[in-house]
């Protein structure tokens, strides 16, 4: 039996603190991220938000911002972009589209090839960069359909030209700092 979108928004009116995505027809919960890979992904979000929001390039959204895909699942990177000419106002319910720019960051509990295909998937469906963060061996995939996996490390910046002009992080400012 194959679900749908209003199958899980009836499962998630009765147990509202569970996040779910529908993948191929199958509703999925998602687990707690780790303390470790969810602050990396705020930081994530607040350097992407601080350079965005200012410019009005488009809108950054967390984890819980479900997006409608046109193959019909409903997926939640766990940081996303959208331009500002697709989006011009943010829906009360999904988003129904791809966005441009998906962020997964590994969790103590993800399998690094089960976020490679969520990638692939994203960018097979109209989005056109994803970049998988990895705190584990602190290194940064970007990848682009159709283009080689480009892996950055401590030393490196992050950048997203063709969607973030003039955008740039350095990779060692994501991981979760250390206080003496």
């Amino acid at each position: 039996m194959s679900l749908t979108v209003e199958d899980l928004t009836a499962l998630q009116a009765d147990h509202p603190d569970w996040r779910m995505e529908l993948i191929k027809g199958e509703i999925v919960v998602m687990s707690p991220s780790g303390y470790e890979s969810d602050e990396v992904a705020a930081e994530v979000i607040r350097v992407l938000g601080n350079w965005v929001r200012p410019r009005k390039l488009g809108r950054i959204a967390a984890s819980s911002a479900g997006f409608r895909l046109p193959n019909s699942d409903l997926r939640a990177p766990d940081a996303s972009f959208v331009l500002a000419e697709r989006l011009r106002r943010s829906p009360k319910s999904f988003a129904q589209l791809a966005p441009d720019l998906t962020v997964e960051v590994k969790s103590p509990t993800d399998s690094l090839e089960a976020i490679r295909t969520k990638i692939q998937e994203f960018l097979s469906l109209g989005t056109r960069v994803g970049i998988l963060i990895n705190p584990d061996d602190r290194t940064v995939e970007v990848h682009r359909s159709e283009q080689a996996i480009v892996t950055l490390r401590d030393g490196d910046v992050l950048t997203v030209p063709d969607l973030l002009p003039g955008w740039e992080v350095q990779v060692v400012d994501l991981w979760a700092p250390e206080f003496d």
